[in-house]
């Protein structure tokens, strides 16, 4: 499949098509993949200070479908959510997965990364060694990776996780690697953007990026662009209740200033996403997110006022700062 066709086909919901992505993806992911020296994407999925929200949404994913993704995309080694064993077994199997595969799988990263007190916050396996934090987990096996995909705002900035006062120190994952990392940013993700980046990264390779490292494909206009209600909007005719059908710029939507395609692919099998049942788009897929987000419904002139939204997630991005982990054994 030529490169400019794969773009097409995931920009199709903006064209207003209705169409099966597998039918016309997956072959030439199966072509790919049956050439001698392809094989499925070696993925490491590890879960930190996280809601579990981006699992949820990718088990809901569709053209393709979750089992499609599993027996014809990628090679899941490794999954708190997904996987059976557990343990002992479980640890085993990440590094033994990792060491194998080394230079060649993704690490998918959900949910932020507690810094403070050598992060201690957030614990995921306790071994003879000590315990192993979730900084010294990603720290370690984003260093052996070949590529490394954050999914959701959390993992990709902080998000809800490094909310003021952030008392754990909470970052997303480019802050604590010395290395370039992915952000499929969302509370929760699009299955579309996360599906949509393997599907990428295992045919073509790395997408192009945004200046906050998410891939352009997805998050390159805002959602105000294409909002169904872009008209009301241009005529200053705004929603004065929740719930009135005209724009909803004065009741706290920051859709002018978030990159997301949520107005043409939307939600729930495409049919509906939040301006669509008049809820403001609260911004979820920003950096800043939730805190230059709130409150959720005064409008986005008052939002930021009388409070710092420029939480350590922010400041670590600006000075470039990165996180030692813990001097624990893996």
């Amino acid at each position: 499949m030529e490169y400019n066709d794969f773009l097409q086909l995931c920009d199709q919901y903006r064209l207003g098509n209705d169409y099966s992505l597998s039918a016309k993806i997956l072959p030439g992911i199966h072509k790919f993949i049956d050439q001698p020296s392809k094989r499925k994407l070696p993925v490491i999925w590890l879960e930190t200070s996280d809601s579990g929200d981006n699992n949820i949404a990718f088990m809901n994913t569709t053209y393709p479908y979750l089992h499609q993704v599993f027996t014809d995309m990628i090679d899941l080694l490794y999954s708190n959510t997904f996987m059976a064993a557990q343990g002992t077994d479980a640890l085993n199997l990440l590094f033994e997965s990792a060491k194998e595969f080394q230079g060649q799988y993704v690490l998918v990263v959900e949910g932020a990364i507690p810094t403070k007190d050598n992060g201690i916050y957030n614990v995921i396996a306790r071994t003879k060694n000590g315990d192993i934090t979730a900084l010294d987990a990603v720290t370690y096996l984003g260093g052996m990776a070949q590529y490394v995909v954050a999914v959701g705002t959390c993992a990709s900035f902080g998000g809800a996780s490094s909310a003021a006062p952030n008392t754990t120190g909470s970052v997303g994952v480019s802050s604590v690697l010395n290395r370039e990392v992915i952000n499929v940013s969302g509370c929760p993700v699009n299955p579309d953007w996360f599906v949509g980046t393997l599907g990428h990264l295992i045919m073509y390779g790395k997408p192009e990026l945004d200046n906050l490292g998410r891939p352009k494909l997805f998050y390159g206009n805002t959602v105000h662009r294409h909002c169904q209600r872009r008209s009301y909007f241009d005529k200053d005719d705004l929603a004065k209740n929740l719930g009135d059908m005209e724009c909803m710029f004065s009741q706290g939507c920051v859709g002018p200033r978030t990159g997301s395609d949520c107005p043409y692919r939307q939600w729930i099998n495409h049919v509906s996403w939040p301006v669509k049942v008049n809820t403001p788009c609260i911004g979820c897929t920003n950096q800043d997110f939730p805190d230059a987000s709130t409150p959720f419904f005064k409008p986005l002139p008052e939002k930021s006022k009388g409070k710092q939204v420029d939480s350590q997630k922010a400041s670590d991005k600006e000075k470039g700062e990165k996180h030692e982990p813990a001097q624990t054994t893996i």
